[in-house]
């Protein structure tokens, strides 16, 4: 936000005080141009500059045309406004419509549609828009806080699979809130890379972003896992091995742990299920579902990381 502040004060004053060096007419426009035009990333404002820019040869253009055929009248600007209205929303130039309006009102005021006039007018938007993409040149990156969310992220995830295997062993209950904690962790270090992303011409971020979308998949099933587990209630030896590979998923999650064989625990845990005695109560019955149904989601939880890991296999450092 400070940055911001400077950002905005610097480009504004830089573009007036060049605009008066240079002896421009209303060289005031050149700041206000330069205000709108420093916006909270570096791309949105490089976008927008170019589309001011070519929006202001449209608008000159129009501008004459109407105060030709009418005079320097208000019927000829709203002509003017009509026609550069309808133009900004179809091309979808629509932030240039007012830096733009101000410019055709000094050929309005001032009753002059001389070359030199209209080129004092073009000097101005070019003024504002370089001063501010000038001091957008400078982005602080992101990077580190972004890293730092991700090891972040990994610890709250070891904390509820833990939480899970202590729910499983009937310890204690699992905290739900901590999930809603983690859930928004994860929705705003999204918004962080898509900053960067934005900020930062060339880097790259897709490996950021799949791996929250990752690290969010999993967590909705732990929120699946959490709920199931609210059923189950018996004590039983299958709890137990599967309260076991939760510590052991827990104890191995890693950003660069590929866990595929983890899966080949899980295999032998479900051959055991196989071969042991059917359940003889019905409740025997619906905990030993419950617990299949939570050595399934397991299965789905460590399969999104082996995926996620085959896929930027010998691509880390590329996206770090």
């Amino acid at each position: 936000m400070r940055l911001q502040i400077l950002k905005i004060v610097g480009a504004t004053g830089l573009a007036v005080a060049l605009a008066h060096y240079l002896g421009l007419d209303n060289a005031s426009s050149a700041g206000i141009i330069a205000m709108l035009s420093v916006l909270d990333t570096r791309k949105s404002s490089l976008r927008i500059a170019w589309q001011r820019l070519m929006s202001t040869v449209v608008a000159l253009v129009l501008g004459v045309l109407s105060f030709s055929i009418l005079g320097f009248q208000l019927s000829a600007f709203l002509l003017y406004l009509t026609a550069f209205v309808a133009f900004a929303y179809r091309f979808d130039f629509k932030p240039a419509i007012a830096p733009c309006s101000v410019l055709v009102t000094h050929l309005w005021l001032s009753r002059d549609l001389s070359l030199p006039f209209l080129g004092n007018e073009a000097l101005l938007m070019m003024l504002g828009t370089g001063m501010a993409i000038l001091l957008h040149t400078y982005m602080p990156s992101r990077q580190e806080s972004i890293i730092a969310a991700r090891s972040n992220i990994e610890s709250q995830l070891k904390e509820q699979l833990l939480l899970l295997s202590a729910l499983l062993r009937q310890e204690q209950e699992v905290t739900r809130n901590r999930l809603e904690d983690l859930e928004a962790l994860i929705a705003e270090s999204k918004k962080t890379v898509y900053q960067e992303r934005d900020n930062q011409l060339f880097s790259q971020t897709d490996y950021d972003l799949h791996y929250l979308d990752m690290r969010q998949d999993q967590v909705q099933l732990l929120n699946i896992m959490s709920h199931n587990l609210e059923s189950c209630h018996l004590a039983t030896i299958e709890a137990k091995l599967l309260a076991s590979l939760f510590e052991l998923t827990a104890d191995q999650l890693s950003e660069s742990n590929p866990a595929t064989y983890l899966l080949q625990d899980i295999e032998a845990m479900l051959k055991q299920f196989r071969e042991r005695d059917l359940p003889k109560t019905r409740e025997e019955f619906e905990t030993r579902a419950i617990l299949f149904q939570l050595l399934t989601d397991l299965t789905r939880f460590i399969q999104l990381k082996i995926d996620f890991y085959q896929e930027y296999q010998g691509k880390r450092e590329m996206f770090a």
